[in-house]
């Protein structure tokens, strides 16, 4: 018989972009999960069709043996459960082997973060340098731009780098992202972002008015790459060595950090959970929950504050 492994792994990937909106990076980590279970099975003479639970916990222990962390091991079986869901919902298998398995035991860390005062210092930092009007200065510009925008939203570096051109002819205090599934929301800016917008909006203007061959580009953020906008790798790249500059640690500071300390701060100066949930585009709010260490913080502070007791307490020290 034929192995249509491949072909039922195509279609998948096909029905996620289509009917789930799933991001270019998500569809390739779901293939690349795929082919890697797809190999496994093909050395057992299984093809990934008509693979047991037992066959699948099977690579799941390899895995753990190979030294995978239990993340990854995680990612990959969420990759069987949407592949096997949608070969049941397809009518080309009576059962779904995943349901089962059981997800590898793992402790979540509370993420990365940065202070008030440290990022104070990255955007003065940035700032300084945008003021600089030698050669080189939209660069300086942009980093500002971005730096300004994504700690104002706390969007992810992706929904960063690839915003519209048009974004520079919005005049109101509020920025419309499109996320993951392509969902919009709405999320507000603060004047600092508005004012580095602009700024860097006129000069790349100016700079195209004047040059020889003029660059129309739909991105906020044009680049010579192949997506035509500014690489998230090169941006954070870019973040380390100002970091550097800025005399902080290169190695604690990237974009995702810059999202993590949006939400931390927020959290820490009274905002609700559901209000970060909505900004950061969380569709779950478990996963906005990585942050309740902020608010638990917070919640101690209020009642040694406030809470008559605590306060009859320290009239006795």
């Amino acid at each position: 018989m034929v192995d249509l492994g491949r072909a039922h792994v195509e279609s998948f990937l096909e029905m996620m972009s289509a009917e789930r909106g799933a991001a270019a990076n998500t569809l390739q980590s779901y293939e690349r999960d795929l082919d890697d279970i797809r190999s496994f099975l093909k050395e057992r003479s299984i093809r990934l069709t008509e693979a047991a639970s037992a066959d699948l916990a099977a690579y799941l222990s390899s895995l753990a043996r190979k030294g995978f962390k239990p993340s990854s091991q995680a990612r990959r079986l969420a990759a069987m459960r949407q592949f096997y869901k949608f070969l049941y919902a397809e009518g080309l298998r009576t059962d779904d082997p995943t349901g089962i398995l059981d997800a590898p035991k793992k402790g979540r860390p509370l993420p990365k973060t940065m202070g008030v005062e440290e990022v104070g210092r990255l955007l003065s930092q940035a700032e300084a340098e945008a003021e600089d009007a030698s050669p080189g200065q939209l660069q300086r510009l942009r980093m500002l731009a971005l730096l300004e925008l994504l700690y104002a939203t706390g969007m992810r570096v992706s929904e960063l780098v690839s915003l519209p051109a048009r974004v520079l002819d919005q005049e109101g205090r509020f920025l419309m992202i499109r996320g993951k599934g392509n969902k919009d929301r709405l999320v507000p800016l603060s004047q600092s972002a508005i004012s580095a917008l602009k700024s860097y909006g006129r000069l790349l203007a100016a700079e195209n008015a004047a040059a020889k061959e003029p660059q129309e580009s739909p991105w906020l953020f044009p680049s010579v790459s192949k997506e035509g906008y500014l690489p998230r790798q090169v941006f954070a790249r870019d973040l380390k060595n100002l970091a550097i500059r800025a005399g902080l640690t290169p190695s604690l500071i990237s974009p995702h950090v810059m999202r993590h300390a949006f939400a931390s701060h927020l959290l820490a100066n009274g905002a609700d959970l559901r209000v970060v949930q909505e900004l950061l585009g969380h569709s779950d709010i478990s996963t906005t929950q990585i942050y309740t260490h902020v608010l638990e913080e917070r919640l101690q502070q209020l009642v040694q504050t406030h809470h008559p007791l605590a306060k009859q307490a320290k009239k006795h020290e």
